[in-house]
């Protein structure tokens, strides 16, 4: 099964969606900052706004094709939709709940589906509850039954793990996949969160102001961004104007000068404009500190500055470091004892080749 969008819908003067691309089966992230159009593109997948124009298909079945008058109601598309406030009803049990899709199906067909679903999502044992008596994991459990219960053709998850800590999203996640591997349909899971997008999708879409701005794998898409307002979002708090001063094709790299002058770097050849506007992006992460010049070491970009700040969040230690031009470092709050590191040190940074990305506006 294979979901095939594309379609137009304007929202405002200032805003319209236009998204063009297919899902197979697995997941797709649907990635993007708030506003971006993610929830408004699964409104219209699963009929509840109606696009201005194109096309929305399952395999060669049309949800919604607006030149053959085509606008299948969504009850009778198949589709499951998890919202992000669950929407579990309050009063009645988990199985019930888990029963309310199936209300056309004999009572002792819809009672056997529903236990089937809520032991694959390991919440069977809940089945005489009520949702406040459980868990916000275990709602979560609930919530994806009930979407999953009516064997949907296509699963749209919106935020559905978003207030769940890292080891309840991460289980949750695992029996997903282990249902979908028996029932192979497209899932489309909307996210603003960088970690759950590289730990859940399979394959991503970026949405910004409504405009698809990058598709492929995570790693390809948010792990190297091509493109500034993807560097933004993937999380590279490092962003410089740089001019390319020299390219050498037989070593695949380039020079660069960020902007002021003072800071040289090597990055990785790129077939780029040289005459366009470009930027550089780096991973506070990806930036090491020493507290004399290092020798003998395989990372080409090596360069002296000040310590002007250090600030702690959790673990890490984040320094502002002045060389010319401002870089954010991000180091364990142990390297930051060790070294001694304070504001006014003088250290070297060491930037990797292939930490550093070439992107456009």
């Amino acid at each position: 099964m294979t979901l095939s969008i594309d379609i137009r819908k304007r929202l405002s003067d200032e805003f319209a969606l236009e998204a063009n691309f297919t899902a197979v089966p697995g997941i797709t992230i649907l990635f993007g900052r708030s506003g971006s159009g993610k929830t408004t593109l699964l409104n219209c997948i699963a009929g509840l706004m109606r696009p201005d124009a194109g096309r929305i298909a399952l395999d060669s079945r049309a949800l919604f094709d607006a030149s053959a008058g085509i606008d299948v109601p969504p009850p009778q598309r198949a589709v499951g939709f998890l919202f992000q406030n669950l929407a579990l009803f309050p009063h009645i049990t988990v199985a019930r709940n888990v029963e309310y899709g199936l209300a056309k199906l004999p009572g002792a067909e819809g009672r056997h589906r529903a236990a089937v679903i809520l032991e694959a999502m390991r919440v069977g044992a809940l089945s005489g509850r009520k949702p406040g008596q459980i868990s916000g994991g275990e709602k979560q459990r609930v919530a994806l039954a009930r979407s999953l219960v009516t064997a949907p053709a296509l699963l749209l998850l919106d935020e559905p793990l978003a207030a769940l800590d890292a080891i309840t999203k991460s289980a949750i996640i695992s029996d997903l996949r282990t249902w979908n591997e028996a029932h192979g349909i497209p899932i489309i899971y909307v996210t603003h969160s960088l970690e759950e997008a590289f730990a859940v999708g399979e394959s991503v879409v970026v949405l910004e102001a409504g405009k698809i701005i990058a598709r492929g794998t995570p790693m390809e898409v948010l792990d190297a961004p091509r493109n500034e307002t993807i560097a933004h979002l993937a999380g590279f708090e490092n962003l410089f104007d740089a001019t390319i001063t020299a390219i050498h094709e037989d070593r695949g790299t380039m020079e660069c000068v960020l902007s002021g002058g003072a800071v040289a770097l090597e990055v990785p050849l790129t077939r780029v404009d040289a005459a366009k506007p470009m930027r550089i992006a780096i991973r506070a992460g990806d930036i090491m500190i020493a507290i004399s010049r290092p020798h003998q070491i395989s990372a080409r970009n090596v360069f002296q500055g000040t310590i002007a700040s250090i600030r702690t969040e959790g673990h890490s230690a984040i320094a502002t470091v002045e060389c010319g031009c401002t870089f954010e470092v991000q180091l364990s709050r142990g390297s930051c004892d060790d070294l001694h590191l304070q504001a006014g040190a003088q250290v070297w940074l060491v930037i990797k080749t292939y930490s550093c990305h070439l992107v456009t506006e």
